[in-house]
């Protein structure tokens, strides 16, 4: 019985990060550029026991008796999957119609330090910084960053924002001068290696990236110079790409697993007590 309970409460809350995975999915279906989350299981630690080695049974398992002790989400992997696109008609709305491609934006976190974060989320504002002047910002007021990774700022009389297909912004002002600007966007080689940040739509590069066996240049590649490849379209923004459908379907197989290790350790419970009520 205590096999059976330990069993069933180690495999509890691995369920409980998958129905928080879920969750997740299901409140960011209207946020653009989110990702939808899936976690997948793996098989915790096993005892074998072969107490019938002269079966000779052919068997897609191993013979005799393989006692688990629960199982455990192995990873939680992003669906790269490509959105809907929902057309805005406005300036600084941008999608990227091109898989594994993030806008760069620079955030801060309370320390004051400040890193790059990807995101499929283009849309885009003007903020003021000081007189005359503003930079490019998005809908949480995180910098936009350029091709190099430094902020965009410009002259706040702009009248019209334009943009080539290798991403580059060009800001139009009425004595017919331009600006122009070579967003941030970088190409992921390998998305499942970045970690989520804060916020629905926000990933990064792991502090621990040595430790996991790659360098940043095997894991994404920094689109610059005037041939890189850019797919996006201007006046649209990518919807999430997760299907409700799917994520219900989920969420019951989910509630289910949860209930029926629950009630294993109840039942677990319950003999335990007849035992220790025998006289």
């Amino acid at each position: 019985m205590l096999r059976t309970m330990m069993t069933a409460t180690n495999t509890l809350s691995q369920v409980q990060q998958q129905l928080d995975t879920i969750s997740s999915n299901i409140a960011n279906s209207n946020t653009h550029g989110y990702k939808a989350q899936q976690a997948n299981f793996s098989e915790m630690l096993y005892q074998q026991f072969k107490n019938d080695e002269y079966d000779r049974t052919v068997r897609d398992t191993p013979v005799g008796i393989r006692y688990g002790v629960g199982a455990q989400i192995g990873q939680i992997q992003s669906n790269q999957a490509q959105g809907s696109i929902q057309l805005t008609e406005r300036d600084l709305d941008f999608a990227l119609t091109t898989k594994n491609q993030y806008f760069n934006v620079l955030m801060q976190n309370d320390a004051g330090e400040v890193r790059t974060a990807y995101t499929r989320n283009g849309s885009f504002y003007v903020s003021p910084t000081e007189a005359g002047i503003v930079t490019l910002v998005n809908s949480d007021g995180y910098q936009v960053a350029d091709a190099n990774g430094q902020p965009i700022t410009f002259p706040d009389d702009v009248t019209q924002f334009t943009m080539n297909s290798d991403g580059t912004l060009v800001a139009n002002y009425e004595n017919g001068t331009t600006l122009t600007f070579q967003l941030g966007i970088s190409s992921l080689q390998k998305p499942q290696v970045m970690e989520k940040l804060q916020g629905g739509t926000y990933i990064g590069l792991p502090e621990n990236l040595d430790e996991l066996g790659f360098t940043q240049a095997q894991v994404l590649t920094d689109l610059q110079g005037a041939n890189r490849q850019v797919g996006i379209q201007k006046g649209a923004l990518e919807m999430s790409n997760v299907d409700l459908s799917q994520e219900m379907t989920n969420l019951i197989q989910a509630q289910r697993s949860y209930q029926f290790n629950t009630r294993a350790v109840t039942i677990a419970d319950q003999m335990l007590g007849l035992i220790n009520g025998i006289r």
